[in-house]
């Protein structure tokens, strides 16, 4: 499902880069902007398409006014990173709300001109969206929240670029209203976490999970509506709808939500391992190993291991992870 482009786009960018500097730093014409970067390197077509959607290219084509040194900082997903999402041509990013598809570009860009060398694993970056990105090291890899960053400082006329594997996504809502967004297609023109907010519902359980100061932040794994669904199959209960949630008792729907939640600050794939982890439930989760930037996760009496549809999802108090299935005490 994945694709791995690690060597080809390696290739691409080293091409890139060299190329670009070796040119004189002081002739500017050049030099291209960040925007004519997407546009002349064939393994960015999919972030030129999402530029042009979400209406930052212009804003990319010239010097920042919002910064005395005129620069942006961009990290750059390719064309690999949006296939994760099932983005793998421009057509494909109608499925995207365009007001999600603006903040998300956002969320790639800071201002002023990061360099590669001031990258250091424990900091963070603010976005031009508002919240931070924050950068961990692991196993020799720099990270940037859970996107790998596979090439830095490739220079550009209005500042670098730094590219990355994974589409770095961000709500600036907490993780219930974030829930919310999803059901009432502000995300994806297709609702995900229907059911997931139905059950919150029906559970008395969104009270749990919204921001408020000093609350705590979470991990949340988060199944999808087709993961309620084949809940219903494995149960013999026929769940097509979210309001057939109500068909099962209340106290099981919570005790089932509770097992997806772990207060541990909320974490990233590239923070987490391949161990045992407790959720408020108070039955332990199996995380697998970290392979290409995802975990698997598995709950006491499932069959079958979750995999993660959409990793990272930073929202205002957790991480949160998209899963193909419904983890089972």
């Amino acid at each position: 499902m994945f694709l791995n482009h690690k060597f080809l786009s390696l290739a691409l960018y080293a091409v890139l880069f060299f190329g670009i500097t070796s040119c004189n730093k002081d002739d500017d014409s050049t030099i291209p902007t960040i925007a004519s970067i997407a546009v002349t390197n064939s393994d960015f077509s999919t972030l030129e398409a999402a530029a042009v959607q979400g209406g930052v290219a212009v804003i990319l084509s010239n010097p920042n006014a919002g910064d005395p040194s005129g620069d942006y900082t961009v990290f750059a997903p390719n064309n690999a990173a949006f296939a994760r999402l099932g983005l793998n041509t421009g057509d494909d990013l109608a499925v995207l709300n365009d007001a999600f598809l603006t903040s998300t570009l956002l969320y790639h860009v800071s201002n002023g001109n990061l360099e590669g060398e001031s990258i250091v694993a424990g900091s963070t970056s603010a976005s031009a969206l508002g919240p931070d990105r924050r950068f961990i090291q692991r196993d020799g890899d720099t990270y940037i929240n859970g996107s790998k960053i596979l090439a830095t400082d490739v220079k550009a006329e209005n500042g670098t670029v730094h590219v990355i594997d994974k589409v770095l996504l961000a709500t600036g809502a907490d993780i219930v209203q974030s829930a919310l967004a999803l059901k009432d297609a502000k995300v994806f023109v297709v609702p995900e976490l229907s059911f997931l907010v139905e059950a919150l519902i029906y559970a008395d359980l969104v009270g749990a999970l919204v921001a408020a100061p000093g609350s705590p932040s979470f991990t949340v794994f988060a199944p999808t509506d087709a993961a309620f669904k084949q809940l219903g199959v494995d149960l013999g209960v026929a769940l097509e709808v979210p309001a057939d949630i109500r068909k099962l008792p209340k106290e099981t729907i919570a005790a089932v939500l509770l097992n997806h939640v772990v207060a541990d600050g909320g974490k990233f794939t590239s923070e987490m391992s391949d161990n045992t982890v407790m959720p408020l439930g108070g039955t332990a989760l199996t995380l697998g190993a970290f392979t290409n930037g995802v975990l698997s996760v598995k709950g006491k009496t499932n069959a079958i291991v979750a995999n993660m549809v959409i990793p990272d999802v930073q929202t205002t108090n957790g991480i949160v992870h998209v899963i193909d299935r419904v983890l089972l005490p």
